[in-house]
């Protein structure tokens, strides 16, 4: 099973967004998608929820949920026929954190969007997920950035561009300030699952995603290491002061 992580400890920053639209593209190209949400916003067990039935299934976790009858371990794992696990990781993850969300990850997805203090606050999440130690000893994880809400020839997109730059961290996709996202959202779909002419402009984004994920889960030899459920588990107790049951 590839273990996908949406990433970036500032709210706002489109996590929500990259994570269901991923897990529709993904599930649209046949993979048995499962998403786990564990942002106490819940906006990704919302989008599943309305989500047509007609549509490639997605199975959803809300993993920022507790039931004082069932383990931690078992309320957060995944389906047995999983393929590909989605991360919806809430904002304001501290270093142990990150290290905790992101533990066991095949893939690491940040989006950042252009302003000046989201730009700030991506510094130190870089930062914070680069000096894990968990995140950078394995060679079957690997991390990209997502330019989120991009529009072209502004001071802002410049500036995001600039701030890319000093990074050793390819820019996996750069994704249009575009109404299609909020479109597809409010009604459980995907980008992908909107027609083709209406969203065009959009599409090749995700199609730039989609390869790169599938070249990351082609390249590695073997499953993602570490233990997945109780480093979600962590990544929960830390960000909320949870135990687990």
């Amino acid at each position: 099973m590839q273990k996908i992580v949406v990433i970036n400890s500032k709210g706002g920053s489109g996590k929500t967004t990259v994570s269901v639209n991923l897990a529709a593209s993904l599930a649209a190209c046949g993979e048995r998608t499962a998403l786990l949400d564990l942002d106490p916003q819940g906006s990704s067990m919302r989008w599943l929820k309305q989500r047509p039935k007609d549509l490639p299934p997605i199975s959803g976790i809300a993993g920022f949920r507790s039931d004082s009858n069932l383990t931690r371990s078992f309320q957060l794992t995944p389906p047995a026929d999983t393929t590909t696990l989605v991360l919806d990781t809430p904002a304001g993850l501290d270093r142990r954190g990150l290290e905790a969300a992101t533990r066991g990850a095949d893939a690491i997805l940040m989006p950042v969007m252009s302003s000046d203090i989201d730009i700030h606050a991506a510094t130190h999440c870089i930062a914070d997920l680069l000096l894990g130690s968990r995140t950078t000893s394995s060679g079957s994880r690997r991390f990209g950035i997502i330019a989120n809400r991009v529009k072209p020839n502004t001071r802002g997109g410049k500036r995001l561009e600039r701030f890319l730059e000093n990074f050793d961290i390819p820019v996996v996709a750069t994704l249009r300030d575009s109404v299609n996202y909020t479109r597809s959202v409010e009604t459980g779909q995907g980008l992908i699952d909107l027609p083709r002419w209406q969203v065009q402009k959009d599409r090749g984004a995700w199609d730039d995603i989609v390869e790169w994920v599938a070249a990351l889960k082609q390249s590695s030899g073997e499953p993602a290491k570490g233990p997945l459920r109780v480093g979600l588990g962590g990544a929960v107790r830390l960000a909320f002061g949870r135990s687990s049951a």
